[in-house]
């Protein structure tokens, strides 16, 4: 009997941090993979040890997200290969300062990499996903989805986005076939915080995750069928507990007339 075999998975940000633990991890599942980056160097180095290990076809596409030639290129790959069964949107930067002491074209670029490309490759995606009714998209976000205050608003912003984002395809997509997670990681060990501006050897030892464990955590959150995974969270029912209080404040979000509160001021 021929074993079973998942299909391709394409991973932005492949090149080193979270993305590359993806492709090691993904590989040993089975998984033929697409590592896409900025640096087509690192992504060789990287793929050539993958190759060492796991009997897997691998290819590296080099291209800066940032810019409409290289989203262009990663898009047209999700919407022709049809043995693509994954995408993991991991690629982005992130800020750690307040507002008014950041550069304006900085937060652009990170708008640009951690909110316009993750829509972008969904969207491309999801098409090919709904056609072939199954696929799977993960979405990295942050816990600062839900505690903007402890990072750069922007970042938090954006990272906000990809939370709503993700929940409303899960809410369009899921009677299609296709699976949908995010993932809101806490500090985590990688470049990460050198690239945004302070070094992860300032942050309290007990609050920063390993690379290893926090993509570890993501893929067992995805098996248990998790929409929302927070590695770091202890418990899921505080999370729950949220999203029932979100949930409850539906019938009272759209009245023809002001809550009395304001009305007669």
């Amino acid at each position: 009997m021929a074993s079973f075999h998942p299909g391709t998975a394409l991973v932005t940000g492949a090149s080193s941090g979270m993305g590359a633990i993806y492709a090691d991890r993904l590989a040993r599942r089975g998984y033929d993979l697409i590592l896409a980056g900025r640096d087509r160097e690192r992504l060789e180095q990287c793929a050539a040890s993958l190759a060492k290990r796991e009997d897997r076809t691998i290819r590296i596409v080099a291209a800066d997200l940032q810019t409409a030639q290289g989203l262009n290129s990663v898009e047209q790959i999700l919407c022709s290969e049809r043995a693509i069964s994954m995408l993991v949107n991991n690629a982005g930067i992130g800020a750690v300062g307040p507002l008014l002491q950041s550069d304006i074209n900085q937060l652009d670029a990170l708008i640009r990499l951690d909110v316009i490309a993750p829509v972008r490759l969904a969207y491309a995606a999801a098409a090919a996903f709904a056609s072939r009714g199954s696929g799977t998209i993960v979405n990295m976000a942050s816990i600062v989805a839900v505690a903007p205050e402890l990072l750069n608003g922007v970042y938090g912003a954006a990272k906000a986005f990809v939370l709503a984002f993700s929940q409303s395809l899960h809410h369009e997509l899921s009677d299609k076939g296709i699976r949908i997670q995010v993932v809101l990681p806490g500090a985590v060990a990688t470049a990460f915080w050198g690239t945004a501006g302070t070094s992860v050897e300032h942050l309290p030892a007990d609050i920063v995750m390993s690379a290893e464990d926090a993509v570890d955590a993501a893929l067992a959150g995805l098996d248990a069928g998790e929409v929302v995974t927070i590695p770091s969270l202890p418990d899921l029912a505080d999370w729950q507990a949220l999203e029932d209080a979100r949930k409850n404040l539906f019938p009272g979000l759209s009245h023809a007339i002001p809550a009395p509160r304001y009305r007669g001021l």
